[in-house]
């Protein structure tokens, strides 16, 4: 199995999917493979630190995050080899060329994105939107090959086929209020690796998180108070979503921007599924009326 995080920012992944990833990962062992893709140069989102400094530190952090979870870490170049500012992504060719390029790159099976809002009355974070819109958009140019020969030429008389993959959308706490999932996995058991990995992004929990107030949450002064702080967020999430659980999950919706899969598909490659908490019934109607059926 192969699989590809595409979002906005260093330490996204780790807070919606790290714990999928890791499961997945002792379920299936050297035949998975997993790919980060991060969308923005990280270098906002700071209060004492220069634009400079903060974007080579968070560049630091997803190195050492990349270490823990074994899992390939790109950072999005645009055709002309720069990387979208924070804040400032536009959905336009440049973007999308990069996006097709890089799912190209890497062939996965399943894609996992932010989601697009529901409802007009629904808080965004502008990059998670426009991640989501570009992947969106770019989902069906997946498998024609010439889409954007322009920017990265190749032989346009000999094109091999791009499967196009299944695509989720990871839960959203930037989207309070209209967040939806079809799908929970229990990543109980890998919890003290996700907070492990979330803790190598110390420019963003120790400094930034705690001073722009945001999930209003103290300075955490060890690893220890950290995963009770963590703990407490995913919990947070749980009731978010209706789910009257102590348990730790990651929630997960799934689209038809790319393939429809087959219900019984998603139980198979995912097989620490939680059944009681997902919201099976419900995905099937969904994906037999996308299929025709």
């Amino acid at each position: 199995m192969r699989v590809q995080c595409i979002h906005a920012h260093f330490d996204d992944f780790e807070f919606v999917a790290a714990g999928t990833f890791e499961s997945l990962r002792r379920r299936f062992a050297s035949a998975f493979q997993a790919e980060i893709v991060v969308c923005t140069d990280g270098k906002a989102g700071h209060h004492f630190r220069t634009r400079e400094e903060t974007g080579k530190l968070r560049l630091e952090e997803q190195g050492k995050s990349a270490e823990l979870g074994k899992y390939q870490f790109r950072a999005l170049k645009l055709p002309d080899g720069t990387t979208p500012r924070e804040g400032c992504i536009q959905v336009n060719g440049p973007f999308l060329a990069a996006l097709w390029k890089s799912i190209r790159d890497f062939r996965p099976d399943y894609i996992f994105s932010p989601p697009l809002p529901a409802e007009t009355l629904a808080g965004v974070h502008v990059d998670h939107w426009a991640v989501a819109e570009a992947v969106r958009k770019v989902a069906y140019l997946i498998n024609v090959p010439h889409a954007f020969t322009p920017e990265y030429p190749a032989d346009e008389k000999f094109s091999t086929p791009c499967k196009t993959p299944v695509i989720l959308n990871v839960h959203d706490s930037y989207m309070t209020g209209t967040n939806a999932y079809d799908l929970a996995v229990d990543v109980e058991e890998v919890f003290p690796l996700i907070a492990e990995m979330t803790w190598c992004h110390q420019s963003q929990i120790v400094e930034w998180l705690p001073w722009i107030g945001r999930h209003d949450m103290p300075v955490p002064q060890s690893i220890e108070e950290w995963k009770k702080l963590l703990k407490k967020r995913f919990i947070k999430r749980n009731y978010e979503v209706a789910v009257a659980s102590d348990r730790i999950y990651e929630y997960f919706t799934v689209t038809a921007w790319g393939e429809v899969p087959l219900l019984q598909t998603l139980l198979t490659d995912f097989p620490m599924l939680s059944q009681k908490v997902s919201n099976l019934e419900k995905l099937e109607q969904k994906l037999k009326k996308w299929q025709g059926h």
